[in-house]
C-alpha cells in the first residue's frame, strides 16, 4: 500500500467534498457519489450518513477498492474498515470541526449508525 504525499493529503483533507466511486465485483466503478472526508494525522476517513444502508458504502465495504476525486486529486484507493473507538472518537471530532457549520448534517455523521461505517482511505500504488 502507498501512503499519501503531503500535498495530496492536504488537498483532499481541505476539500469540502469528495467524489467516491467504489469498484464492483466485476471491477467496474460505480457512478461517483459526493460525500464528506476528514483527516486525522496522516490518514483520511469517510463515513456513510445512511449507515450500512448506504449503497456506495456497501460496495466499498465489500470490495475494498475504488477511486476518489477531491481537491484536484484523483486517486485509486483501498477502503479499510475502522472499529477502533479511539480512532472513531478522533474522526467524530474532525467531522465536528470541519463540518460543524452544518449542524443538522454533522450530528448524524457522528452518531453510532455512521460511526459503524468508518472507512480509512489508503492510496493504492
Amino acid at each position: 500500500m502507498a501512503t499519501w504525499s503531503p500535498e495530496a493529503l492536504e488537498r483532499i483533507a481541505d476539500a469540502d467534498e469528495l467524489r467516491i466511486a467504489p469498484r464492483r465485483g466485476d471491477g467496474t466503478l460505480r457512478e461517483p457519489t459526493t460525500i464528506w472526508v476528514v483527516r486525522d494525522g496522516d490518514d483520511l476517513y469517510i463515513r456513510s450518513w445512511r449507515g450500512t444502508a448506504g449503497t456506495w458504502w456497501n460496495t466499498a465495504h465489500t470490495h475494498r477498492a475504488g477511486h476518489i476525486s477531491a481537491g484536484g486529486v484523483e486517486a485509486d484507493v483501498t477502503f479499510t474498515p475502522v472499529d477502533d473507538a479511539a480512532v472513531n472518537d478522533r474522526v467524530d471530532g474532525a467531522y465536528r470541526v470541519k463540518y460543524g457549520r452544518y449542524s443538522g448534517y454533522v450530528e448524524p455523521m457522528v452518531a453510532e449508525q455512521a460511526r459503524a461505517t468508518t472507512l480509512r482511505l489508503t492510496a493504492r500504488s
